[in-house]
This record gives C-alpha cells, sequence and structure tokens, in this order.
C-alpha cells in the first residue's frame, strides 16, 4: 500500500452506516404507508439503534446489529401505534438494501487507483454489511468488510477501532477513519486513528474527547483532502 498526502495514510476505514449508506432510505421508501410520521418514525429508529448499542455494551449484553435495528424498529413503530407485521418486514427488508450517498462510488474508485487500502469498519452485522454492499455495487471497491462482530462489542469499544489496525498491520496514525457520526468522531480519535468527519449535515461537535483532523461534507472531497 503507498502512503498518500502528508498524513502518510496507508489506509481508509469507512462507517457503513450514515456515512456510506443513507439509514433514513429504508422508511424513504414507505412514506406513503406510514403518512405524515414517517421521518419521526426514521429519526427514532435511528436513536434507539445507536441507544440500545451503547446501553448493550455497558450492561455487557451483546446483541448483533440485526437484533438491535429489529428491536429498535419494533420501538419506534409502538410508539407511534403502529401494529403492521407486514410494513415491519417490509422495513427491515429496505433496510438491507439502503441507498449510498451518490458521490460514493466514484470516490472509492479514485483511491482505489491510488493503492489506497479501504475497509468497512462497521456496527453491522456481517450479513447486513455484505446485503448492503452488493446491493449498492461496492463490493469490488474493498478490500475487507470488518464488523464489530468480531470483537464482540459495539463502538466507541477500542476493540472495535483494533480491527482496522490488525487487518492492515500498520499503525492507528496509518489509518484515516472517516465516519459522519460525530460520537464514532469522538472513539476513533481518541483511540489514535486519523479521523476525518464526513459532517453531511451540518452538526455541532460532540463535547467529548477526540477531535478530528479534518472535516468535509462530502466523501467526494477525501481524494484531495489526502493529497495535500
Amino acid at each position: 500500500m503507498a502512503k498518500i498526502g502528508s498524513m502518510g495514510i496507508r489506509a481508509c476505514l469507512f462507517d457503513a452506516y450514515g456515512t456510506l449508506f443513507d439509514v433514513h432510505s429504508a422508511v424513504g421508501q414507505y412514506i406513503d404507508l406510514l403518512g405524515r410520521d414517517a421521518a419521526k418514525i426514521s429519526e427514532l429508529w435511528r436513536n434507539r439503534q445507536l441507544e440500545y448499542t451503547w446501553l448493550r455494551s455497558l450492561m455487557h449484553k451483546h446483541a448483533d446489529f440485526w437484533q438491535v435495528t429489529q428491536d429498535a424498529l419494533d420501538f419506534a413503530l409502538d410508539s407511534y401505534g403502529i401494529d403492521d407485521k407486514e410494513l415491519r418486514q417490509k422495513l427491515l427488508d429496505a433496510y438491507l438494501r439502503l441507498d449510498c450517498y451518490p458521490e460514493v462510488a466514484q470516490t472509492l474508485k479514485d483511491l482505489k487507483d491510488r493503492d489506497v487500502g479501504l475497509a468497512i469498519l462497521s456496527n453491522g452485522s456481517p450479513m447486513m454489511l455484505k446485503a448492503a454492499v452488493e446491493n449498492a455495487g461496492l463490493k469490488d471497491h474493498f478490500d475487507a468488510i470488518l464488523s464489530v462482530e468480531e470483537a464482540g462489542v459495539f463502538k466507541v469499544d477500542p476493540r472495535t477501532y483494533q480491527l482496522g489496525v490488525d487487518y492492515f498491520n500498520v499503525s492507528a496514525a496509518e489509518l484515516c477513519f472517516l465516519s459522519s457520526n460525530a460520537w464514532d468522531v469522538a472513539g476513533a480519535a481518541t483511540f489514535g486513528l486519523n479521523v476525518v468527519w464526513v459532517n453531511r449535515f451540518g452538526q455541532k461537535p460532540e463535547r467529548l474527547p477526540g477531535e478530528p483532523v479534518s472535516e468535509i461534507k462530502t466523501l467526494k472531497e477525501l481524494p484531495l483532502l489526502l493529497s495535500n
């Protein structure tokens, strides 16, 4: 693997959900069935999904991300008085074929052409990640798809970020980690990775340890950033 840019980066690790894939596109496919509360349901689904990963990690009661995703959806639907098993299944099926953001494929190709190692490092279960990557046509872009299931705990536990270091056999400082999730940015930066925050929606920074080395709006800016 070649080093690129002044940061001496040998490989890039990408968070999946919210960074490569639009987590709200699942509900977006069924707005007509969910009605005016669709956006609120999607937001609650996502928030509970994340909260359950943190709580399960603290409780030492791990379940894979697919189970967590189902539990969070059940909470969201129940919160809005929706008891429709067929719709529930449609939403879960849609989560396995999330839309990827429009610049993702070209960005990955540009980096691959420059001999940069590329991998996903995600909370997603292997089944979920395989389905998402294949549906988006991204399979050939990645050297590896790393799931936290190998560590048996969710981000932001340091063991999850160690998976990327171990796979590429480089130092943490030689890895660039990309995430749209500010909490993930804090966790990866605290671990020692060079973190670039893909701040798609203009979020405010978290009040947590660990800061990104740079902030971009979309992944389209990444190749140029790493060349500087």
